[in-house]
Order: structure tokens, then sequence, then C-alpha cells
């Protein structure tokens, strides 16, 4: 097994040579390059998978022996200044790998289908090889500066993917934005780096741990500086975790390739951050103030994140924000010493939200069948809908990921979610309460998400050009339940392409009730216009096989992988059971003074989770309510109307709904905040400092130069070419100077 570490080195590096591979093959030969596209994607599930198998071997090792492997070389070695690098392997090493190598895999398959129209396809290929290299190198890494330079590599990648399809306007700004966000928390990333190495001089994480807590506990004059390095290394995770206030970044990132965002959003970007958190915790457990601000963190996000989700149309950036919620969860549990739970929320939400990004991507992926094919794809809910009978496979795993998400048992986020609100009801009745009622939150926007997409008929029936009938057009049947009758009384839906994206077309809208007006007014126009183009339209259908297959197995991780980490400590006392994850993970839980087994049993656990599960079907309950009775009946718009009263006589409740509304619409009004804040600000400083270089400092010094030249014109036509009188005049110069000069400084 020694011999077997020692070699670990080739792993995260393994799948490099494809990108490297195809960069230098599309340089020198990019005909035959472009023929091979699918022996490149081939090759990189192929190393991917090997990477795979030796994680799982690794995985099972650590299940078996539970012990730290560390393996180290000399970098550079200079008087007393030296850098190692090497590996480290444990229990979160092993957790992260398996996550990064099970959810690539199935991604990179997924995208092989999902890309498969697109002339970046081996770009994009080569792209996602080096993210999973980077990000398998980051999480192998033996200290400090190695993680830096990994982990600016997974920026630098998620700032090309991000912005894949650059030519867009939005694509090329959210990559920047997503960029120049994460640079603010990587520069204290960096501070806080070397802020430990100037007073312990070593970048090793078990020195480190040794030597601040031995600093901390013999000398309290360093607290104030360790926790400022502390602070600063938190930045970090903070930007890549997408945790208040620096989450701003992504939504916005939802502008790449679906796989990329499954990517991101399941094992690698944002888990980087959840990772670092914990791979640090011995650090932060030793300074109190880092672990409240961790905790407080992760509670602002966690509520943040899923009121931000209640309105959006777009079905990636509602799943972008409920990310942004459960990274909050995660970093609630770490901040409050539960290293357990936050690492088993990662396990499960990778699985669980992998699944759904997936899955809208095939919903998007039929959405072909109506809009035509377009490389960027529709991602609006509002022109969705009655999707349940043409891609069941895809409703199904969708539901699936939902309940999961929503913690709905036996699925595997419930185990994960109620035991980190379990544990805050220890550490915070408030927390607890806010944690609790996000729960609800979550199952609310949810199945919001569900509803409006896979919920109502393909009511509209469309004749093409020569007259026959052959397809249907995408009708959101929130708008009624239809008959075949062509746009009697009726409502086509394509036709709010035609609405002004500032219209909010949402049930919370204000309005919301001028939609059936102007929808009424183009569908004649719209009509027309798509007959005289002689376009012809089809049925919606369920996606390739190779984009299904992927979901499937995420579908059967949804269902079964909760089960490593439930609680069965009353059947280990009697040799029965095995709580595997608490057995994997007791070395870690051990170094963090923690019991290497979960306190609760199988039935106190459920016990207590009744509450947060009962929140839960409470918020799915106020989901069907309220957007159930918009599939059955909408022709008096009745349902909209009771959310759109302009009027001045709104009541209380109305003004309570659109003022949610809007907070959710605006983001929070945090993108406002800072574009008038900052990027506003910054913009006027640059320019007054070009106006005051301009004018002032090149102002001053053309001013001499010109002054200069005006009097040597004017004294050249007096004195007659007597060097004496030119003298006299120098002189006087030269006198006034001194005068002036002694003002001055004296």
């Amino acid at each position: 097994m020694e011999y077997t570490y020692q070699y670990f080195l080739i792993i995260p590096f393994l799948t490099l040579p494809v990108p490297m591979l195809i960069g230098m093959g599309l340089l020198l030969f990019p005909a035959s390059t472009k023929k091979l596209r699918r022996i490149w994607a081939f090759t990189s599930i192929f190393l991917l998978s090997i990477v795979f198998a030796f994680s799982a071997n690794l995985f099972i090792q650590q299940i078996n022996s539970s012990y730290i492997y560390q393996y180290i070389w000399s970098w550079t070695i200079n008087n007393d200044f030296y850098l190692e690098f090497g590996y480290l392997i444990d229990s979160l090493t092993s957790i992260l790998l398996i996550l990064i190598t099970t959810v690539g895999i199935l991604v990179l398959i997924y995208s092989d289908s999902y890309m498969s129209y697109d002339q970046g396809y081996l770009r994009f290929c080569a792209y996602m090889s080096f993210f999973n290299t980077s990000m398998l190198g980051l999480v192998t890494s033996s200290n400090l500066i190695q993680i830096y330079i990994f982990w600016e590599l997974v920026g630098m990648c998620s700032y090309l993917l991000i912005g894949f399809w650059f030519t867009r306007p939005i694509a090329s700004n959210a990559c920047q934005k997503a960029f120049l966000t994460n640079r603010v928390g990587d520069f204290g990333l960096l501070l806080g780096i070397l802020g430990l190495y100037w007073i312990t001089g070593s970048f090793e994480f078990q020195d480190l741990f040794e030597i601040v807590k031995n600093c901390i506990s013999n000398n309290e004059n360093e607290l104030f500086f360790f926790t400022l390095c502390a602070f600063l290394l938190f930045s970090g995770p903070i930007a890549k975790s997408a945790q208040f206030p620096l989450h701003v970044w992504l939504p916005d990132a939802m502008e790449g390739p679906t796989p990329i965002s499954a990517l991101i959003h399941a094992a690698t970007m944002v888990a980087a951050g959840i990772f670092l958190v914990a791979r640090l915790l011995p650090l932060f457990v030793v300074i109190p103030s880092i672990m409240n601000l961790i905790t407080l963190i992760g509670i602002i996000t966690v509520l943040l994140g899923a009121t931000l989700a209640l309105a959006h149309k777009d079905i990636k950036r509602s799943l972008a924000y409920s990310t942004m919620s459960q990274l909050g969860y995660m970093m609630l549990a770490l901040g409050m010493g539960s290293y357990r739970a936050a690492l088993f929320h990662l396990i499960t939400h990778a699985y669980s939200k992998a699944l759904l990004f997936l899955g809208s991507g095939s919903i998007i992926h039929s959405m072909e069948a109506i809009v035509g094919y377009s490389p960027y794809k529709s991602q609006n809910m509002i022109l969705m809908g009655g999707l349940t009978k043409r891609v069941p496979i895809t409703k199904t795993t969708f539901l699936l990921g939902t309940l999961s998400l929503c913690g709905i048992p036996p699925l595997a986020c419930f185990w994960s979610k109620d035991e980190i609100i379990n544990d805050s009801w220890l550490y915070s009745p408030i927390f607890a309460i806010i944690a609790c009622s996000t729960a609800g939150l979550t199952a609310f926007y949810m199945f919001r998400v569900y509803l409006l997409t896979f919920g109502g008929h393909l009511n509209i029936h469309f004749t093409n050009y020569n007259g026959k009938e052959n397809s249907a057009l995408y009708s959101l049947s929130v708008w009624g339940k239809g008959e075949s009758k062509m746009f009697k009384n009726k409502i086509c839906l394509l036709a709010l392409l035609k609405i002004n994206n500032s219209q909010r077309a949402s049930f919370f809208s204000k309005k919301s009730s001028q939609i059936y007006g102007t929808v009424k007014k183009i569908r004649h126009h719209f009509v027309i216009n798509h007959l005289a183009t002689k376009r012809i339209f089809s049925y919606p259908q369920e996606s390739e096989n190779p984009m299904l297959f992927p979901m499937l197995i995420l579908g059967l991780f949804t269902l079964f992988i909760g089960a490593i980490g439930i609680p069965f400590n009353q059947f280990n006392q009697e040799g029965g059971g095995l709580d595997i994850l608490s057995k994997l993970l007791s070395p870690s839980l051990n170094l963090l003074h923690q019991n290497s087994l979960h306190s609760a049993d199988f039935f106190e656990f459920v016990t207590k989770a009744s509450f947060s599960i009962s929140v839960a079907f409470f918020g799915i309950f106020i989901a069907f309510s309220l957007y159930k009775p918009v599939y059955s009946s909408l022709q008096n718009l009745k349902f909209l109307n009771f959310f759109a009263k302009t009027g001045p006589k709104r009541s209380f409740r109305d003004k309570t709904i659109n003022m949610i509304y809007d907070w959710s619409y605006n983001r929070g009004y945090i993108d406002t905040l800072y574009a008038r804040s900052l990027t506003k600000g910054i913009r006027e400083f640059v320019e007054f400092t070009l106006f005051f270089d301009r004018r002032v400092i090149d102002g001053i010094t053309n001013g001499v130069g010109i002054m200069s030249f005006l009097v040597a014109e004017g004294i050249k036509y007096v004195g007659g070419s007597r060097i004496s009188y030119y003298l006299l005049v120098y002189l006087f110069y030269v006198l006034i100077f001194i005068f002036f000069n002694s003002l001055i400084f004296y």
C-alpha cells in the first residue's frame, strides 16, 4: 500500500496530456485534430476513469485503515528559505477525489452529446480536462503555497469556461465578473498565506497548526495577528464558494454551457472553498472569533441564497442561488465545528445538484425542438411547461433531485441537511430557526421550478406553411388548459419573446396582468411572421441516451449515497451496522477533538428531523397552492390579478408579496449597491485622476515648456545679439529663482 502511495503524484496529472495535445494539435494540425475530436473526448473520459479507479481503491483503504499519508520533495532551497511540494492523502482528500472523478466522468459523457454541435467542441474538451486536473491537484496539495497555485488554476479554468461563448457580450461580462470578484478573495488568501509564513516560517499544514496553537496559548499578544491572517485566509473561500458578500458572480456564471454549470456547482470550483475551510479548520478552531465569523457568514448566505431564488425566471440562475444557499449550510456547519455534517452535505449536495443541472440542460436541449437550435439555448422557465409526457426520464430524475434538495427522506440531502439543522439547535436557537425556515423556502422555490417546467399541457396546436398540422408550440400552461382550436381564446407563449425583458413575466409581478393584453396584440404578427418564414416546429422530445445515462447514474447516487452517513450508532454498539462516513473521518475528528461517531442514533435523528421535514412539506404545499391552480384554469386571469393589484388600495399582504418579489428579482439590491458604490465610484475616481493628470500635472509641465518657448521667442529679438545682454537676463532670472526658493523653504 505504501508503494502505491509513493507514486500517487502522477494521478492528479494523468489527465493533463489531453489539453496539452489538443492545444498542440489545433496549433499544428487543426484539420486532422478536429476530425478526431471524438477520440479526444473518449481519451479524456478514459484517463479520468483511471483516476477514479485509483481514487476508489484509495477510498476503500482509507475506510479500512484511516490514517494520514504525506509525501514531500524539496522544491527550492536558498539559505533559510525553502519550498517543498508533495501530496497529502487523508479522508478529506479521498472524499474530494471520489466527488471530482465521478461527477467529472458523468459530465464529460453528458457533454459529448450536449456540445456535439458546437464549433468549440475541442476547446471545451481541453478546458474541461484542465479544470479536472487543476481540481485534482488542489485537493491533493500538501501545503498552502501549492494549494494557492492550483487555486489560481481553478479560477483561470472557470474564467475560460464561463466565458466559453465569448462572442456574446453577456457571457464575456459574466466571466470577467467572476474573475474580478474572485481576485478580491484570492488577494486576501495570498496575504494570509504570506502573513502566516512570516511568523511561522512554514507552509506545511501540520507545522502551521502546531505553531499557531502554541503561540496563541503562550502569547496572547499575537492573537490579533493570527486572527487577521485567518480572516485573510477565509476571504478566499468566501469568494470561491460564493458566500456573502462575494456571491454576486455565481448567478452570472450560468452564461457558460450547462455541463460547466453542473461541474462548477457540484464538485469543483465552489467545492474548493469548502475544502479549504475544512482543511484549515484545525487552525480556525483555536481562534473563536474566526469560527463565529464563519458561522455568521454561513447563516447569512443560507437565508440570502434562498430568498434570491424565489422569483427568477432563468432555470439555471434559480439553481445557482440554490447552490449558494446550500454552500451556506456547509459553511454554517464548519463554523459550528460540525466537520462531519459539513462534508456529508458536500457529498450529498454534489450529486443532487449535478443531477439538477444536467436535468436543466436536458430541458434546455429539448427546447431546440420548438425554438430551433441555438448554441446558447433558452433557459427561461416562462417559455417552458407541459413537458411531463414529452421528457419522462428527465422529469423523473429532476424530481428526485428536487425532493433530495428539499430534504425529503430517504433521499440523500435529507440526512446531511437535517444533521446540520439538528446541530444548529445546540449552537444557537436563532440560527436553527433561520436554517429551518430556509429549508421551507428551499422546498418552495425548488417546486416552483419543477412546476413551471414540467406542469401543464402542450395545448396550442400549430399548422405549418402548407396547412398540415404536424407540430405543437410550447405553451406555458399557466395560461389555461387549452383545446386544439388554433389560438381561439388562447395564448401563444412563444410570443412572450417579443415582450421587453424589463417586463416581468412572473406571478408575483406587478405588471403580470399586462401580459395577457400584450400577447394578444402581437400573436397575429407572430403567427404571420413564422408562417412567412416557412418554419416547421416539432414536439419536444427526450434527450439522447448519452445525456440520459449520466442523469440516471446521478439519480441512483441521489437515492442511495445518503446511506454512508446514516447514524447507525445503536447498531454499532451491538457490532452490527456501520456509519461509514464517521469511520472514514475519525482521524480528522480526533485532530479536532470531536467524537469519532455521531452522537445521535437513527430513531433519535429522525425524531429531531420531523420538524424540518414538516417545514419542507409546508413549503411544497405553498408551492402547489400558488402554482398548481395555474395549470388547471386561468382563462379569466383571476389568479394573476390576485398578485397584481396595482391600484392605490392594495392590501398589506399584496405590498408584502410585491416587496419580496422585488427583493428577489433585483438580487437583494446588492449588485446595484456594488455598481453604484464600487463600480461607479472607482470610475469617477479614475476620471478625476485622469483629469488631474492631464490638466494639472501635464498642464504644469507643458506650461513651463510653453512659457520658456515664449520667453525665448520674445528675447531673441532684443539685445542685438550681444552676449553681455543675454548674461544679464540670465542672471536676473537666477536671482528671481533664488528669491522665491528662499521664501518657500525658509
